[in-house]
C-alpha cells in the first residue's frame, strides 16, 4: 500500500468516524465512508481496510442492541447471504481495480436510489410502536416472504463482500418484513457482525487483509469508538430528514466520482 499523504489519512479518518457514527446512529452515513475509501486507496484493497473498522462498528452496536434481535429473521437469512458472499468473492477474485471502482461507484448509486425509496415509503406507512416486527405476521414467512428473503439475502451478501455495501439493502428488507425501531437496530447489529466476521477469512484469502492494511486499521479504529459514542448521544437530537438528505446526496457524489475516476 503507498504511502498515505496528511490530506488522504485526514479523509480516511474523518470516514472511519462516520463508521462508528453509522453503527449507532444513521446508518446511511456509512455509504460516504465507502466512497472516501475507495477513492482514496486502491479500490480492492480499500474493502480489505474497511472491513475491520466495520467489526468494531458492529461489536459496539450488538453492546448496544443485542437483546432486540429477531433471530428466526436472521436464520432465514443467512443460507441465502452466504450464497451471495461467495458470488462476490469470485468477483474480486477476477476483476481487476477498476472493475472493483466501477462496481463500488454503481452498487453506491443504486443503494442510493434504494434508500430513497425506502425513507418515502417509510414516511408514507402508518407510525408504530419501537419493538419486534409488526404482530400481524411473522416477517419472512409464506411463499413471498421466503422469496423475498432469499433476492434480499443473495444481494445483500454479494454487495457487502464486494463494496461492504450490504447496509442499505438489509435496512430496505427488514423495514419491508415490518421491523420497527428497536427490532430493526437488533437485528441489523447481529446480521452485521457475523456476516462481516464471516468475510474476514475470504478476505485474507484474497490478499485484501495482510499486515499493512491491519497497521493502518490500528490507527483509523481510534476514530471508530469517538464515533460510536458520538452517534449514540446525538442519535435523538439531530434532524434526522436533513441529515439523511446530505448522506443521500453525498453517496450519489461519492459513487459518480468513482465511476469517472474507473
Amino acid at each position: 500500500m503507498d504511502t498515505i499523504t496528511p490530506g488522504a489519512f485526514a479523509l480516511l479518518a474523518a470516514a472511519a468516524l462516520l463508521v462508528g457514527f453509522s453503527k449507532t446512529s444513521v446508518s446511511g452515513a456509512n455509504t460516504i465512508s465507502l466512497a472516501v475509501f475507495a477513492a482514496v486507496l486502491p479500490a480492492k484493497e480499500s474493502t480489505g481496510v474497511l472491513l475491520p473498522l466495520l467489526i468494531v462498528g458492529d461489536i459496539c452496536a450488538v453492546l448496544v442492541y443485542r437483546r432486540h434481535a429477531h433471530w428466526p429473521t436472521l436464520w432465514r437469512l443467512f443460507p441465502a447471504v452466504a450464497a451471495g458472499v461467495l458470488a462476490g468473492t469470485a468477483f474480486l477474485a477476477f476483476a481487476d481495480d477498476g472493475a472493483v471502482r466501477t462496481s463500488i461507484g454503481a452498487i453506491l448509486l443504486a443503494m442510493s436510489a434504494m434508500t430513497y425509496w425506502r425513507r418515502r415509503r417509510a414516511a408514507r406507512a402508518p407510525a408504530g410502536t419501537d419493538g419486534e416486527p409488526g404482530a400481524d405476521a411473522e416477517p419472512g414467512t409464506g411463499r413471498g416472504g421466503r422469496l423475498r428473503a432469499r433476492g434480499y439475502g443473495v444481494l445483500g451478501g454479494f454487495t457487502t463482500m464486494v463494496a461492504n455495501a450490504g447496509g442499505p439493502v438489509m435496512s430496505l428488507y427488514l423495514l419491508s418484513a415490518g421491523f420497527r425501531k428497536l427490532g430493526f437496530l437488533g437485528t441489523s447489529a447481529w446480521f452485521f457482525l457475523i456476516v462481516n466476521t464471516s468475510k474476514v477469512p475470504f478476505s485474507v484469502g484474497l490478499g485484501l487483509i495482510d499486515g499493512s492494511s491491519l497497521l493502518l486499521d490500528a490507527v483509523l479504529v481510534l476514530f471508530v469508538v469517538p464515533g460510536v459514542l458520538l452517534g449514540r448521544a446525538l442519535a435523538h437530537r439531530i434532524n434526522q430528514t436533513l441529515f439523511d438528505q446530505l448522506v443521500l446526496a453525498a453517496t450519489v457524489v461519492g459513487g459518480v466520482q468513482l465511476l469517472l475516476l474507473s
